[in-house]
């Protein structure tokens, strides 16, 4: 029988150097997009696919993360008092439950598969969902709950990946895929940031992943890769030896909010989705163009 995904993994523990000085206080993961933060977007992802529990990794500066996703009993009685009960609701409504959400501390900054490997004992030995927070898949299906899908119907390893031009491919790891043009197919390799004209093919790793619990104790031998960090795909490399992963395409929009111009499109494109905000930016737009 297949066990079923309930955990998922957010690494949060990365300074954000590249919007200094906004995260000198604030943590990149909390910058908004429009009136939410990065996180809560990759949370409410993971909400949206049935995951019912959310472990963060974490560093020092990072406490605002874990009270966001607390009550705030000042705030909701100041709310209920003026009669702003659909804020409210909304806050409330948004919460994890209690005892869904987890906190664990990285201490080192040792790279991804560092984090991922500080999530051990919470994840425990089942597999898990990882999300990295800074990289939005917008689409009316969320991108994790397609890769649960996939995996319900044949267990193993997922990982998400979305075309890029072949001129770029060279600063991502890529994915070789036995069927390129289906929707879910077997990996039959990956490659971290391959020289140019070796990659593969086209298909990007953009953040998503299903993992076995086998992962750590890869992850335990501290082995380091590209930066002299612990690198997840060279655990994935090694586990893939001995188990199956599987690429699922995801065809919506990715955005990149670790980069400025990633970020920025972000909140074009989520507020121009709204009804509410929608018809007025897109007027302001054309008015600043």
């Amino acid at each position: 029988m297949t066990q079923r995904i309930r955990k998922a993994v957010f690494p949060v523990a990365g300074l954000g150097t590249r919007f200094l000085p906004a995260t000198k206080a604030v943590p990149k993961e909390m910058l908004t997009i429009v009136d939410r933060p990065v996180i809560q977007h990759v949370v409410d992802e993971a909400r949206a696919a049935g995951i019912e529990h959310f472990i963060f990794v974490t560093g020092r500066n990072k406490g605002v993360i874990e009270d966001h996703f607390d009550r705030q009993f000042e705030l909701e009685r100041t709310l209920a008092e003026r009669g702003k009960t659909a804020e409210l609701d909304a806050l409330v409504r948004e919460l994890p439950g209690a005892g869904q959400t987890s906190f664990t501390r990285q201490q080192l900054p040792l790279g991804l598969g560092h984090a991922v490997w500080c999530a051990r004992d919470i994840v425990g030995n089942e597999p898990f969902a990882l999300l990295l927070p800074d990289v939005l898949h917008f689409a009316d299906t969320p991108c994790i709950g397609e890769m649960i899908e996939a995996y319900a119907a044949h267990a193993g390893n997922y990982i998400a990946v979305a075309p890029v031009p072949a001129d770029q491919a060279h600063q991502y790891g890529i994915v070789g895929v036995e069927d390129p043009k289906a929707k879910t197919s077997r990996i039959t390799q990956m490659v971290e940031k391959p020289k140019a004209g070796t990659a593969p093919s086209n298909l990007h790793i953009s953040g998503r992943y299903i993992l076995q619990p086998e992962i750590f104790a890869i992850l335990e031998q501290g082995e380091r890769g590209a930066g002299g960090e612990i690198q997840i795909t060279d655990a994935m490399i090694k586990l893939a030896q001995v188990q199956p992963f599987h690429a699922v395409r995801f065809d919506g929009t990715i955005y990149d909010c670790g980069s400025k111009i990633g970020f920025l499109t972000a909140n074009l494109a989520y507020a121009l989705a709204r009804s509410d905000l929608g018809p007025a930016l897109r007027a302001e737009i054309k008015r600043l163009l």
